[in-house]
């Protein structure tokens, strides 16, 4: 029974931790703009495609 105990309150503990780290995200603003990176990745950046080009003709 003691170990039934000591999973709840390690389980406990574990929760807590996840709570805290939570916590600290968005209090640190980590989930201030969520848009803007997953746009970030469909965009295509032009002064990229310029220097591939460029690396090609040469």
């Amino acid at each position: 029974m003691s170990v039934v105990i000591i999973l709840i309150l390690a389980s406990l503990a574990v929760a807590l931790l996840f709570l805290v780290g939570f916590i600290w995200a968005v209090r640190s603003g980590q989930y201030e703009d969520t848009l803007t990176p997953s746009m970030r990745v469909l965009a295509e950046d032009p002064a990229e495609k310029v220097s591939e080009t460029e690396s090609k003709n040469k």
